[in-house]
């Protein structure tokens, strides 16, 4: 045989091969769009969802062009025999998407390529979820969908329509599949009508299985070249939102565009007097789209997702069922984005800035306070109009009463953190402060905290060397001198133990040692939160432990120290138990785990000294260990989540 005539078997064997393979895929891909027709019944447009067995269409709308064009779509669908709620977005319930089986959408772009205000919450929960790790990139892969876009391209291209491809980006990053080529509307000369209808006309006919599919799911439309453009978009984006370590940062070159904007940034006075921003561009941009606001050059505030649950009536966190806090009137917030350590369970993969002593430039303590509860109610007044969320308790999630100085990095690194606390105080807020355990001059120092935390993450060592990858030397001794400064605290304390299976478990023994160094009035032990892989960590959800291993672990704990503590409270949702010293806070054989808030205030302003029973509250039976309840407010409306991932090769 020439070496010709076996090339030319060769190609002719491909493209066999080739052909038949775009066979079946385009015969699966028609298979499946036979199922979205739907029964000839017709439907009447409706202001809220009603099932979620019914296809919908939503529009996202300002002005009212959009609701007009999803009317107009909505009666084509409808003289087709195709049954779809017609349903304003502000009225949906994005959790419901997991359930759908197609969903269309008409979507303006409003304000600085931003959505109306009234949508705020689906295209923010469709924006969070898609970025959440643990929601799983196959959520609404049962679901198929489609967009048409509503915007003026007066605005320029970056704007233009921004919120409809947004959209689709981040569907297709949830896993749906979308059925028809995203569509584009200019209310500017466009020809909007006839372009809409054009796109719904062939979108009828998709949806009546009437159309070819292209290999990736999506319906072959008339302008392919979009596609290209926007997923090399998609890739860009991914490759410049790279989360970066302030520490990796060091030794590697920035990247041309990085360069021209740090270089912009010092030229503007990013260092005065020898001293600089903590938040550099890079690390701004990173927290930032993980959903910090940024105060200053070192503070941050972020909406937790326990507070929009409460406001929704979902239930609250852990500390409403140990403590007593309002979680919808809770803000989460810190003075210091840094850092000593650098945890291998780190919520933030490490995009935080990391150091041993301060050493940027300083903002003042009300400052921060003034702008954290002016950004927190921002992202407060965005759940206006959310499903769930009553006129009450919005207004109440409005002030703020708690203040969790947790979010990220060492509050206690701020050197005014006293001001800081008692402007909190101040205004009857109060003060949850979590420190990791390397400062023990600045716990020393400290004055009433409401509730004071120290992380114990580990009980040797060894292991605390293996799992916090603390930046000190003298870690160990730090360690040991800060629960020592614990025990000079006369408000209420709290061990923190974070468990991950196959690092500290096992160490029950090594952790009960360590009681009788800081003697803290309670105990939290909660599994680690697996917050996805990276190049700083390698936990995997094997190192996740179940909510019986916690509660084992816990009874073990108690069971050491001989009636000195005993499991008090659980929560299951966070997977999470506290222990409580029975001499303090176990009275007639009712706990006294809740905080009576007003009475901490009166005792803050009166100047005397007071301790940590001065200020408890009886705790309610749903929140004991082993109530039936496992730590969920009755009170409140139990939603459970639906998550889906990719499986396992």
């Amino acid at each position: 045989m020439t070496p010709l005539s076996s090339l030319s078997t060769r190609l002719t064997l491909l493209t066999l091969l080739s052909a038949s393979t775009l066979y079946f895929i385009i015969k699966s891909r028609r298979r499946r769009f036979k199922h979205i027709q739907q029964n000839p019944t017709t439907t009447t447009t409706t202001t809220t969802p009603t099932s979620t067995s019914t296809p919908k269409l939503l529009f996202i709308s300002q002005t009212g062009t959009s609701k007009t064009l999803a009317d107009r779509l909505h009666s084509l669908l409808v003289s087709n025999n195709l049954s779809f709620d017609l349903i304003d977005a502000r009225d949906y319930e994005p959790e419901d998407l997991v359930k759908e089986s197609t969903i269309l959408i008409v979507a303006s772009t409003w304000d600085d390529g931003k959505p109306p205000h009234n949508a705020d919450f689906f295209t923010n929960w469709l924006e969070e979820s898609a970025e959440d790790f643990r929601v799983g990139k196959l959520l609404l892969s049962n679901c198929n969908f489609a967009v048409f876009g509503v915007g003026s391209s007066v605005y320029g291209e970056e704007r233009f329509n921004a919120v409809a491809k947004n959209l689709v980006k981040k569907m297709k990053g949830l896993g749906a599949i979308e059925v028809f080529k995203f569509g584009e509307g200019d209310v500017n000369g466009g020809e909007l009508d006839k372009v809409f209808e054009n796109w719904s006309e062939k979108l009828v006919s998709v949806l009546k299985g009437g159309a070819n599919t292209n290999t990736n799911g999506g319906v072959v439309g008339d302008h392919e070249d979009f596609y290209s453009d926007y997923e090399s978009e998609e890739e860009n984006d991914e490759e410049e939102s790279e989360v970066v370590d302030l520490e990796d940062i060091a030794g590697k070159a920035p990247s041309r565009k990085q360069a021209v904007v740090l270089a912009a940034n010092k030229k503007n006075g990013n260092v005065e007097n020898g001293k600089r921003d903590m938040v550099t561009p890079v690390i701004r941009a990173s927290l930032e789209k993980q959903g910090y606001k940024i105060i200053g050059s070192h503070s941050g505030v972020k909406i937790c997702r326990w507070t929009k649950s409460q406001l929704r009536g979902r239930g609250g966190c852990y500390k409403h069922s140990f403590y007593g806090i309002e979680s919808h009137r809770c803000m989460e917030a810190t003075p210091s984005l840094a850092c000593a350590n650098k945890c291998v369970f780190c919520w933030r993969h490490h995009s935080n800035p990391v150091g041993k002593s301060w050493t940027w430039k300083m903002d003042e303590p009300v400052e921060i306070v003034n702008t954290a509860i002016e950004l927190h109610t921002k992202m407060i007044k965005q759940m206006k109009g959310v499903p769930g969320v009553t006129l009450e308790r919005l207004e109440e999630g409005l002030s703020p009463r708690h203040c969790a100085l947790s979010l990220v990095g060492e509050p206690i690194m701020y050197p005014e953190i006293n001001t800081l606390v008692d402007e909190l105080h101040g205004r009857r807020i109060s003060t949850f402060l979590v420190t990791n355990a390397q400062f023990p001059d600045s716990i020393k120092s400290l004055r009433p905290i409401t509730q004071l935390y120290v992380s114990v993450d580990a009980a040797t060592k060894d292991s605390l060397k293996a799992i916090d990858r603390p930046l000190f030397g003298d870690f160990w001794e730090r360690f040991m001198d800060s629960l020592q400064a614990l025990k000079t605290k006369e408000q209420r304390t709290v061990y923190r133990l974070t468990l991950v299976k196959g690092w500290n478990t096992e160490d029950v023994d090594a952790y009960f040692q360590l009681f009788s160094i800081g003697k803290p009035d309670f105990v939290e032990i909660k599994g680690v939160t697996y917050c996805g892989s990276s190049a700083t960590s390698k936990l995997t959800m094997e190192n996740v432990p179940w909510h019986a291993d916690v509660k084992a672990f816990s009874e073990a704990l108690a069971s050491k120290s001989n009636g000195e503590y005993e499991v008090a409270c659980e929560h299951v949702h966070s997977c999470c138990v506290l222990l409580a010293k029975t001499d303090k806070f176990k009275i007639d054989g009712q706990w006294y785990t809740w905080i009576d808030y007003d009475k901490f205030h009166n005792l803050v302003a009166s100047g005397q000294k007071f301790t940590s029973t001065d200020y408890m509250e009886a705790t309610p039976s749903w929140a004991v260990y082993g109530a039936d309840e496992g730590g969920f407010d009755p009170d409140q409306s139990r939603y459970r989540k639906e998550r889906h991932h990719k499986p396992k090769n």
